[in-house]
């Protein structure tokens, strides 16, 4: 406890040590930042308001939308902050609640998308027995296994991080505070934390992305016999689906699935999804849903 207690503040070394850069970065990221906030609102609020809550593709693309908001700001403001500030730091306290919430919000985030594809597995596969299956009981029991997928998720990695010693240096190479980073800064061997760091993060994102892989090829199974106009309408529902599974699992899998180490790169693929991702997924499953532009329309002529 006492070695532990030598570091009371880490330095974040951030995204480059260029002012310009930086400044840059800053209003790329208040703009990103601003479009999160504007469209998952707008998203949020569209469901609420209209019949599209009663259906259960819309009730968690609704509670996707809340995550996303929470998920990003868990970062995305200390990180502005820190690329207007000449000293970037944070204090031990502060960087474990961070790193517990983000893992917190992001395992509730890949569980939630994994429910989303059961949900259009059941609803092409089962249409008979969809409106039993997908009932407003189950679906809410799977919003709360997904929060409690996501707090053990994140209770194990927090448990991992909070009894390491740090007796210095204390400068963590990223943008805001997780797992890999801070094993780098520890002042004993981390080999078997490492391992079962990426057994914990690395296996969930892996799991969740097969069954979302296997529901998609049974869903592309069972649809090769429909006619063309069903099968359009079948795929146009879940295309926006994959689209965000795979621009939020492939640089999961960049940075947690391979040995516990950090590259720079991990910091350019962090913020694929931890910025980049809530920003475009507004735009993805309005852009491409009539349903949810129909609902839009409907508030803003209200």
């Amino acid at each position: 406890m006492e070695k532990r207690n030598n570091v009371t503040v880490f330095i974040l070394l951030g995204l480059s040590q260029s002012k310009h850069i930086e400044i840059f970065c800053f209003v790329l990221f208040l703009f990103c930042y601003t479009v999160i906030w504007m469209g998952n609102l707008l998203i949020m609020i569209s469901i609420s308001c209209s019949q599209l809550i009663d259906q259960p593709m819309y009730f968690f693309l609704k509670y996707l939308s809340l995550c996303d908001l929470c998920y990003t700001s868990t970062v995305t403001p200390k990180l502005m902050t820190d690329l207007l500030a000449e000293r970037k730091t944070i204090s031990y306290s502060n960087c474990m609640i961070q790193l517990f919430i983000f893992h917190f919000l992001g395992g509730i985030e890949i569980f939630i998308l994994t429910g989303m594809a059961y949900d259009r597995y059941v609803a092409i596969c089962k249409p008979l027995h969809y409106t039993v299956i997908m009932s407003k009981w189950r679906c809410k029991v799977i919003i709360i296994v997904c929060c409690t997928g996501g707090l053990l998720h994140s209770a194990t990695q927090f448990l991992l991080t909070i009894f390491l010693p740090f007796c210095g240096p204390n400068e963590i190479d990223h943008y805001f505070c997780d797992v890999l980073p801070l094993l780098k800064l520890a002042c004993t061997d981390t080999y078997r934390i490492g391992l079962l760091v990426i057994v914990n993060s690395g296996l969930i994102a892996l799991v969740s992305f097969v069954i979302l892989m296997v529901s998609y090829f049974l869903i592309l199974y069972t649809i090769r016999a429909y006619p063309a106009k069903s099968r359009s309408k079948a795929l146009s529902t879940c295309s926006s689906h994959i689209t965000v599974v795979v621009l939020f699992f492939v640089p999961v899998f960049f940075i947690y699935i391979k040995p516990a180490i950090t590259i720079p790169e991990d910091k350019i693929f962090a913020l694929l999804y931890t910025i980049i991702v809530p920003m475009f997924n507004p735009l993805i499953y309005t852009l491409r849903n009539l349903e949810m532009k129909n609902a839009l329309r409907k508030l803003w002529c209200n």
